[in-house]
């Protein structure tokens, strides 16, 4: 039977941005499962870092890679910046040869493939970072104000998080309760949706908005 580790990764600049989102990496995962896995198959294991990509210390991709090399799963990912944004990284990663790659939304790319593509988009990357940079100095020549817009998005941040901080605490005690009882996260889930309690985002609960309250608080 065909078995996988799923691993999700998401910074707190990249939740509002559209295709990196969890839901999105959720999604590309199940097409992926759905429509181009071979069968039958298993996801052993999920795995979540909410760090940047940047970051080659996290301790959940950490966990993920130790499980791949112990089993022979692949380690499947949605896009290939959910894994890393550093060439080198992931380089080395599918160098490693207890180490099984799959990206989710490119299911037949081969690792000279992955490996020109992360490439490509690295140095996209660094043409952008340069192309801002220079708006910013063409403005700030202009007489623009830049810290003023900066205050203003750090401020809506720090109003975000205190928002689902709380939310958090309010959750906290009866996640907990059952969480020593010994219930899984699905199951705990399923006890906030039975009580008609919402997601932070209003919705239903899930495993892994459960995690998230989780590690939060």
């Amino acid at each position: 039977m065909k078995q996988y580790i799923v691993y999700t990764r998401v910074s707190t600049e990249d939740q509002g941005k559209s295709g990196l989102g969890l839901e999105a990496q959720q999604r590309d995962i199940n097409i992926f499962l759905e429509q181009f896995s071979e069968v039958p198959f298993e996801v052993i294991a999920e795995f979540q870092d909410i760090r940047s990509g940047g970051e080659d210390d996290r301790p959940e991709l950490i966990k993920a890679l130790a499980m791949a090399r112990k089993t022979g799963a692949e380690l499947l990912v949605s896009k290939l910046d959910r894994l890393s944004r550093k060439v080198s990284f992931i380089a080395a990663i599918m160098d490693d040869k207890r180490v099984k790659l799959r990206v989710a939304s490119m299911p037949y790319a081969d690792k000279f493939q992955l490996h020109i593509y992360a490439a490509l988009a690295e140095q996209e990357r660094d043409f952008i970072s340069a192309r801002t940079k220079a708006a910013l100095q063409s403005a700030k020549a202009r007489g623009v104000k830049l810290g003023g817009i900066r205050d203003k998005t750090m401020k809506r941040n720090e109003a975000a998080k205190a928002k689902a901080d709380r939310f958090a605490a309010s959750v906290l005690p009866l996640v907990q309760k059952l969480r020593d009882a010994g219930e899984t996260l699905q199951a705990i889930a399923d006890a906030l949706n039975d009580a008609g309690k919402q997601s932070p985002r209003g919705g239903q609960w899930t495993a892994t908005s459960v995690k998230r309250v989780i590690a939060r608080a």
